[in-house]
């Protein structure tokens, strides 16, 4: 478990752990950004400061009550997620939340309960949330992590304080994504690549995400050149479906942005230049916004658990690339 938030967060570090300080910390946060940005950081080293017997700056790492959290197991910690194999968080888990915040702290301090993503929770555990939001009692503290508030309820989102992490500037984390990047690697490029997220710039350079990028780029190169699609989809692995869309989106919002524009700039995968403008030139940017939508839509579904069938999902999605690469 982090303990420590990440170089771009300072600004927010400094503003909470001030907060805190004064007794001023409200008793439900809500953290969201973009996957990658390091929200999940930045709750970790705040959970681990509030349950620490002697933090400083930040927590101390040495008493038992962080050695506890190191170990993975704290009694004044309770972390809500979706049940294994399910998208959503249930009622049962929340009300174990509230039975929880009724108990008192075992190492006299405080209680504190995670919910991620809290977008999750269906409209009944939304609901069974609401009073211990609102009576939470003394010394508790709520982390509500999100990648997208807008699709929490608003009454779970009003009784919360929001604080929103944006992207962070490249010189903010690119000593740390050099030092977290294998030797050789081109931290600025998988930067630009990830949109200008730190954590995913290092997940996206790691060696199984380079393969299937490879991979995508050989098929992308295949249906330009007039490959049927439904034999291509069949060469990939299932299991990716979602990886693969992801890559999907983004070298659509890439055509687009080229289509629009013409500004290489502005691309996000320059390697694939030549490419997009042989893409450019087989459709219009309109037709791009269609399959943009549509890839988003089926990714939505497969992340919330609404489609049962990802092989078909890829072949459809491919089918689509390929029409508008031979028009």
């Amino acid at each position: 478990m982090d303990m420590i938030p990440l170089p771009w967060q300072q600004s927010h570090w400094e503003r909470l752990t001030r907060l805190q300080d004064e007794g001023q910390l409200p008793h439900a946060l809500l953290l969201s950004g973009a996957q990658g940005a390091g929200t999940q950081v930045l709750a970790d080293a705040l959970v681990a400061r509030t349950l620490c017997r002697a933090p400083t700056s930040t927590a101390c790492g040495q008493c038992h009550s962080c050695q506890m959290l190191t170990a993975g197991y704290h009694p004044d910690l309770l972390r809500v997620s979706p049940a294994e194999k399910s998208r959503q968080i249930r009622i049962d888990p929340i009300r174990n939340v509230n039975a929880f915040v009724a108990q008192t702290a075992q190492q006299g301090g405080y209680r504190v309960i995670v919910l991620q993503p809290a977008e999750a929770m269906n409209v009944a555990a939304s609901n069974a949330l609401l009073k211990s939001l609102e009576e939470p009692g003394e010394r508790t503290l709520f982390i509500l992590l999100a990648d997208i508030p807008s699709r929490m309820l608003a009454t779970i989102r009003s009784r919360c304080q929001h604080w929103a992490l944006a992207v962070p500037a490249p010189e903010e984390c690119l000593s740390w994504l050099r030092e977290a990047l294998d030797e050789g690697a081109d931290a600025m490029f998988w930067l630009r690549v990830a949109g200008g997220l730190p954590l995913l710039a290092r997940e996206l350079a790691g060696a199984e995400s380079r393969v299937l990028r490879q991979e995508l780029q050989e098929l992308f190169d295949a249906l330009v050149r007039g490959s049927e699609p439904v034999a291509e989809a069949a060469r990939l692995d299932r299991q990716a479906v979602e990886g693969i869309l992801w890559y999907g989106i983004a070298w659509l919002e890439d055509l687009i942005r080229l289509g629009l524009s013409g500004d290489t700039t502005q691309v996000r995968n320059p390697d694939l230049l030549p490419l997009y403008r042989q893409a450019v030139k087989n459709a219009r940017v309109r037709d791009w916004f269609r399959l943009l939508d549509y890839a988003r839509e089926q990714r939505r579904l497969l992340v919330a658990g609404g489609n049962p069938n990802p092989q078909l999902v890829l072949e459809a999605w491919l089918v689509r690339w390929s029409a508008l690469l031979r028009s």
